[in-house]
């Protein structure tokens, strides 16, 4: 397989590359906080740029690392007082951002997990050979005299040996070189990496900036306040729901519960089935999420009242009678916990869908009729 024709582990299946996204939605004020720095040259040699999944983090790195190359690095003829940046926008007939699109700038780099010829499959975690590149990638592009730019994504996919060799980079970093760390979650780096680095942080996606994620995408988005609401103001989990139709699988399962503490069986068992039919490790996997977020959503609802926007139809009305209270919420929580413990135990010991699937409901019917006898 020719390198050109390797997955990508940084790009959302269904959505373009980070890379080849015109226009970043819903995180102004990260930007704002970059071009702060920049313009009174207090421009870290390492940032973190953190947020949930899927809200533009790679979007984001992307655009800032096209925005530092096209930008001469000793200010230009500007020397003494560069005019202040007000926007991250590149013309995308810069020859620096032309480079960048095409995949192919000599002075930028990124570290992701790589591909094993052996088992033609991407690896689970970024090794330490891929970082290890750098020396070579900082001799090379050292006579161009430029700025040189490293995104890693994402930074919780190193392995230890992996992290300790960026670290050593954050320490003593090569002059006019910044180095970006995409994280979902920061908590798993060493704190040594987090203290070295600026945090952007990525806000999650309201209904309008997803949508219109979405729209540049080609992505058409029916029913935009339940797949908002459904994907957290992510606009990869929304590519994943409309990908593999979660929005109707939500909508059966609201369907399949209406009737608890007795959920109908005809629903849960045909549920089970397609779960477990072949190929169907994708519905399963997105059953198991959507299951847990019908359970969260049920907690909160017991603390918070019923929530503002629905994600299928009827979903208020039956989330606040099974939730509708502290105590309810406290049991809700529990059983996500739990359940939490169950699934991960489940998949990693290759349990039957269909029995997982079983299990899992018989004790959602469970907590149903215990909050109702309360």
């Amino acid at each position: 397989m020719s390198d050109d024709a390797l997955p990508e582990p940084d790009r959302i299946e269904g959505a373009p590359h980070p890379r080849e996204t015109a226009q970043l939605f819903g995180q102004s004020r990260a930007e704002a906080d970059f071009l702060e720095a920049y313009n009174t040259s207090r421009l870290h040699s390492g940032w973190l740029i953190t947020g949930p999944r899927g809200v533009g983090k790679a979007t984001l790195a992307w655009k800032l690392a096209t925005f530092l190359l096209a930008k001469q690095a000793d200010g230009g003829m500007f020397r003494d007082a560069p005019p202040a940046a007000t926007s991250l926008a590149i013309s995308p007939e810069n020859p620096d951002a032309r480079l960048v699109q095409s995949g192919a700038h000599p002075r930028l780099i990124v570290i992701r997990r790589p591909y094993n010829y052996d088992t033609k499959k991407l690896r689970q975690e970024i090794t330490v050979d891929a970082v290890r590149g750098l020396k070579d990638f900082f001799h090379m592009s050292a006579a161009d005299g430029g700025r040189r730019v490293v995104i890693v994504d994402a930074a919780d996919e190193m392995n230890r040996n992996a992290a300790n060799a960026i670290l050593k980079e954050l320490e003593e970093p090569p002059a006019n070189t910044t180095i970006m760390l995409i994280t979902h979650q920061p908590s798993r780096l060493l704190p040594t990496i987090r203290s070295r680095c600026r945090e952007l942080r990525c806000a999650t996606l309201g209904t309008d900036d997803l949508t219109a994620a979405l729209q540049q995408a080609g992505i058409d988005a029916p029913n935009a306040e339940g797949l908002a609401t459904l994907a957290g103001g992510s606009a990869g989990d929304a590519v994943r729901l409309l990908r593999h139709d979660g929005l109707q699988l939500y909508g059966e399962l609201i369907h399949m519960f209406d009737g608890l503490p007795n959920a109908n069986r005809t629903a849960v068992l045909r549920l089970a089935e397609s779960c477990a039919a072949r190929g169907a490790d994708t519905r399963y996997g997105l059953t198991l999420d959507l299951i847990d977020q019908f359970i969260a959503r049920a907690a909160r609802t017991g603390l918070f009242g019923v929530p503002s926007m629905q994600a299928a139809p009827n979903e208020a009305r039956l989330l606040a009678r099974l939730s509708p209270n502290d105590h309810a919420a406290r049991a809700w929580a529990q059983l996500q916990q739990d359940l939490t413990g169950r699934v991960r135990h489940g998949r990693a010991v290759n349990l039957d869908p269909a029995s997982l699937i079983l299990d899992m409901i018989f004790k959602i019917e469970h907590v149903a009729r215990s909050v109702a006898a309360k």
